[in-house]
């Protein structure tokens, strides 16, 4: 059998002990080596050549998405998982950019642990959070750059009832109609309980998938296309 060689990178020795603690009965995976930052993650990586590394963003001198970038380049056959506290579109985008095969919530429990893991390992992608599915396959595929362009092409079906379909999210929708309703995106983030980037994050892909540029066309294309309940 096959053993897996993980390296666990996180600048918080109890969130190490913890994914240890999580994998230590798992045959087939192996946990050969940690690091406390993006500096020693790239070090280790170098030394270690495992197949999988699992890497916090937030930490000192270099960030995980840093690292991670700077790793794929360097190690195309590693496969690479983000961890952060945050359910973040912003810190998703980054991280696929940056080459990452998957995104894990801290929060997660032990099977969504074990099935990102293995789902990466196994060639797949994994990403936990409120993320629109059309954006991860667009962005895995290359559809998007690092710099999106508010032209880019539409992904735009048509329902059974003949409504437009844009592939919005649940978060989307709920921003779209606020937005349309007149809320900044101060007022969205306190009234939704996420913060104010992510709010603008949302709203910028609400703008780019509808193809317009301010509020008042927003507003004209949901009702035209009945987005709006």
């Amino acid at each position: 059998m096959h053993i897996n060689k993980i390296l666990l990178v996180d600048d918080h020795s109890l969130v190490r002990d913890g994914i240890k603690s999580l994998l230590e009965n798992e045959s087939d995976l192996e946990v050969i080596g940690e690091s406390s930052n993006g500096e020693e993650a790239i070090e280790a990586t170098n030394l270690l050549q495992p197949d999988l590394v699992i890497c916090d963003i937030r930490m000192p001198k270099k960030t995980g998405i840093e690292a991670v970038s700077e790793l794929t380049k360097k190690h195309p056959e590693t496969k690479f998982i983000m961890l952060s506290m945050h359910d973040s579109e912003e810190y998703i985008l980054q991280s696929i950019q940056a080459g990452a095969h998957g995104y894990l919530l801290k929060d997660a429990g032990k099977d969504e642990v074990l099935k990102a893991i293995h789902s990466v390992l196994e060639g797949g992608k994994y990403f936990s959070g409120d993320v629109s599915s059309i954006l991860v396959n667009n962005l895995v595929s290359g559809g998007l750059s690092t710099k999106p362009n508010i032209e880019t092409t539409q992904n735009i079906t048509t329902a059974n009832d003949g409504v437009a379909n844009f592939n919005l999210t649940k978060r989307e929708k709920q921003i779209l109609e606020k937005a349309v309703a007149g809320l900044s995106n101060k007022e969205i983030a306190e009234e939704l309980g996420i913060s104010k980037r992510t709010t603008e994050v949302h709203r910028f892909n609400l703008m780019k998938k509808l193809n317009v540029k301010n509020i008042l066309d927003l507003s004209n294309k949901a009702r035209k296309f009945g987005l709006l309940d």
